[in-house]
């Protein structure tokens, strides 16, 4: 058929296929930037991979427009075009993603109140379930054949790198060992236990994860074995992750968008849920890189969960932003951030400046300290779902990103986050041991973002979070820049003993200008929290400390950062 509505389809689904083309070159890339330990090309590749997705839709769409003279919408004629596309997606192999992708091209070319299910994707039509009964992207290996040694060795053996392994056999030795010891299925029978591996590798930052489950009659019990590279010619296994809270942090909102080669998303996926039951399918779409679908699939969530439940949208707890408004529904884990019309006067920083900082950190390999961000346009809320001191102020804050129609809000442009306990509410009700752990993975975050050549800027405790799993993270980006651009300097000494007692410097400060001596001034007026700050990281109120760290990023030397804890590396000591 060559109709008109045959062919937008057709040119639509086009623009999608070249899209994924890009994406899976620069993804397949990862295995080589791996071997050849060339850590900054793999961060260059991380972000060029998330600006594919705009670029490809705006081609598609002036291709669109020249091709078909595509102005105004005519309603007809895009529901017969949605139905062609539908058609062709029936033995598509990514049909959730190209999906997603008809919406986006949709979405940009007409006005929102045409966002409904006859022209868009609200509702998914993909049908997933025949992929993943069709296909299967694992491996699966029988301990009964040989033992466990022999099965182990074989799945480490299994995905061919062009690097040997430093020592195979003392791997092996160790993950049998670490196996006996933390896996639930330790005592098993061995002709009852199956292991399944993903046939591709999970690649971020200085890794490769081997991501795999132990099937025992209907149980499932998850496994991830870290690939590392010594830098000198070969590679070894780092541990081996048994327990899913362990995993669930390999895999968080603060650490997502891995290099990992799929050729139907839907099914690894599944896999994944598998061993993640817990996870969405937004986090784990964008555990895979795929953050357009993941934005999709959280809005899907979100109009699920106001169908399904009746408390109101309220002000997020917390001392107030000077940037950002902040505000959250009790029973939604997520915090939803617009920015300000107007700053406070000590915040010599525009709307385009913050909105061009959180695209840095989405761009930027968050170490898994830094919360990643989904970045909407024009969100419709029902207005009854919000509390009137809420509305009233959103009134006050952003009067400019606010549009009414009827009995719906719509905010025209707002930032949404994983809820996280701020850190200085945490700590003003925290017992000793839980302070002391607090402040100390505090510094430990600091540290990590500067192995990635962050430097937060505001270092405030109200501007980092604590997740359910007592991990730190840095979340407020007005302020941040790279580590790089900062002239980290010691105070100078007071030319006249009145000068100390001044309320201004009296030393020149220029704008990147930063005093590590000073942190420990503002951060905390709590004696036990100095002393556990001076006690724990000392080195952070250095000046030479931090120099350091510069010129191992300016060198290339970019340090591990684990997502798990040094003690269970096989050799914690490397």
């Amino acid at each position: 058929m060559n109709t008109p509505e045959n062919q937008i389809a057709r040119c639509i689904l086009s623009g999608f296929e070249k899209h994924f083309a890009f994406f899976r070159e620069i993804t397949s890339g990862a295995r080589e930037r791996f071997e050849r330990a060339d850590w900054r090309a793999a961060q260059a590749a991380s972000a060029e991979r998330i600006q594919l997705y705009d670029k490809r839709v705006a081609e598609t769409i002036d291709k669109v427009r020249a091709t078909f003279r595509i102005a105004e919408l005519d309603e007809a004629l895009w529901k017969r075009v949605k139905l062609c596309y539908i058609d062709l997606l029936q033995r598509h192999c990514r049909p959730e993603l190209a999906e997603t992708f008809y919406n986006s091209v949709f979405c940009r070319l007409f006005h929102r109140k045409y966002y409904n299910n006859q022209n868009i994707f609200l509702e998914s039509v993909a049908e997933v379930g025949e992929l993943i009964k069709r296909y299967r992207l694992h491996l699966s290996f029988y301990p009964s054949d040989g033992g466990m040694a022999a099965c182990v060795r074989e799945l480490l053996g299994s995905f061919y790198f062009g690097l040997p392994f430093e020592n195979l056999e003392r791997d092996t030795r160790s993950v049998v060992a670490a196996f006996q010891q933390r896996s639930p299925l330790q005592a098993a029978p061995l002709e009852e236990l199956r292991i399944d591996v993903l046939e591709s590798l999970f690649f971020r930052n200085k890794a490769a994860y081997i991501i795999g489950r132990v099937v025992h009659n209907s149980e499932q019990h998850p496994f991830v074995i870290p690939l590392m590279n010594n830098e000198q010619g070969s590679i070894y296994a780092d541990t081996l992750l048994t327990r899913r809270d362990q995993l669930v942090i390999v895999f968080s909102f603060s650490r997502a968008y891995f290099m990992v080669k799929t050729p139907m998303p839907a099914v690894t996926v599944d896999f994944l849920r598998s061993i993640l039951p817990t996870k969405s399918l937004a986090d784990l779409y964008m555990g895979l890189g795929f953050q357009k679908q993941a934005k999709n699939e959280f809005y899907r969530d979100l109009l699920a969960h106001l169908r399904n439940s009746e408390d109101l949208f309220v002000i997020a707890p917390g001392i107030p932003g000077m940037v950002m408004f902040v505000f959250t529904l009790p029973s939604f884990p997520y915090v939803f951030k617009v920015i300000k019309d107007r700053f406070a006067p000590q915040k010599d920083v525009t709307r385009f400046t913050v909105k061009e900082r959180y695209l840095r950190v989405k761009m930027h390999d968050r170490v898994g300290r830094m919360a990643d961000t989904l970045e909407y346009s024009d969100v419709a809320f029902p207005k009854q779902r919000f509390a009137p001191q809420l509305l009233l102020q959103l009134r006050e804050a952003v009067p400019s990103l606010l549009e009414w129609e009827d009995d719906v809000v719509i905010i025209k442009h707002l930032y949404i986050e994983k809820r996280m306990r701020p850190l200085n509410l945490f700590l003003s009700q925290a017992d000793a041991e839980e302070t002391r752990t607090a402040i100390a993975d505090w510094g430990l975050a600091i540290k990590q973002l500067m192995a990635a050549n962050i430097f937060p800027g505001d270092m405030l405790f109200k501007n980092f979070g604590i997740t359910r799993h007592g991990r730190v993270i840095f979340y407020d980006y007005d302020e941040i820049s790279y580590l790089t651009e900062c002239n980290f300097r010691p105070v100078p000494a007071a030319l006249y003993p009145e000068d100390e007692l001044s309320a201004e410097p009296w030393y020149s400060v220029g704008p990147h200008d930063v005093f590590p001596e000073e942190f420990l001034t503002f951060l905390t007026t709590d004696p036990a929290q100095r002393e556990i700050l001076c006690d724990t990281h000392p080195e952070l109120l250095d000046y030479e400390y931090w120099r350091e760290r510069q010129n191992d990023v300016e060198h290339g030397r970019f340090a591990d950062v684990f997502p798990y804890p040094p003690e269970l590396r096989f050799e914690p000591g490397r």
